[in-house]
């Protein structure tokens, strides 16, 4: 049985992935990091990785950017496989995780949902098809406690867009200050926080008089838990390498 160690237990997708795992069969939750308590947590939960003593196989992580350090250290100094299912990382922190993944292996991708990776694909082959003939739009709508924006999804969406246009493009986040015409070269980054949204992700691709829209709706966080276990399976017996959705649906 495959043995995790769950970074951001007490958090709320924390506390899914906790819920989830207890259905499975092929893995168990064995201790958490956190720096909040996790009450009634059936397992141990540490406020730092070096004082983690049970034995784990892999690291599922839903906790927050400022812990990738800590992290990283943990997986690299035991040779511990991560799923890394954290947003908002700083480019040097991207960077920090493709280096670590030369040493061990890594699940990174900016969504833990099938649905999202598919619509990703559906982006790029849109982009691609309809080339400068549209405008692109990419609005992500999250809860009120989300702390990043935009969303790691729809960085992941400008990445697909871009890779299927084929050409130099921009984000722009901002076009309140700027009085000029809309430029070719730029996609249109937008976000909205309130309520409890789970996740809605839709990107406008806006051309002589029609327009195409491609869109997800999460309904429930259930989705991220489900695709952060499946990949913690995934990567069991995996050289080191840095691995996302792509993989794992291909096995």
């Amino acid at each position: 049985m495959l043995k995790v160690l769950l970074a951001g237990c007490s958090g709320h997708m924390g506390r899914v992935v906790s819920a989830l795992a207890e259905q499975r069969e092929e893995l168990t939750i064995v201790a958490g990091v956190d720096l909040a308590a996790a009450e009634g947590a059936p397992y141990p939960v540490y406020r730092e990785y070096a004082d983690v003593r049970e034995s784990v196989d892999v690291v599922i992580d839903f906790s927050h950017p400022s812990g990738l350090e800590g992290l990283l250290d943990y997986c690299l100094t035991r040779k511990v496989p991560a799923v890394i299912a954290t947003t908002g990382f700083a480019d040097c922190q991207n960077d920090a995780i493709r280096q670590a993944a030369e040493e061990i292996p890594i699940f990174f991708t900016g969504n833990m949902s099938l649905g999202v990776n598919l619509l990703a694909a559906l982006v790029t082959r849109a982009a691609e098809v309809l080339g400068d003939l549209a405008d692109i739009e990419i609005i992500e709508m999250h809860h009120n406690q989300k702390i990043d924006a935009p969303s790691g999804t729809a960085g992941m969406l400008y990445n697909a867009a871009v890779a299927g246009r084929k050409a130099a493009m921009h984000p722009e986040y901002d076009r309140h200050n700027r009085r000029q015409k809309r430029p070719a070269n730029e996609i249109g980054m937008h976000s909205v926080r309130g309520g409890t949204i789970v996740g809605e992700h839709q990107v406008i691709f806006a051309g002589k008089d029609e327009i195409l829209t491609l869109s997800h709706s999460a309904r429930s966080k259930e989705v991220f838990a489900v695709g952060a276990l499946k990949a913690a399976a995934f990567l069991a017996g995996r050289a080191p390498g840095l691995y996302d959705m792509n993989q794992l649906v291909q096995c």
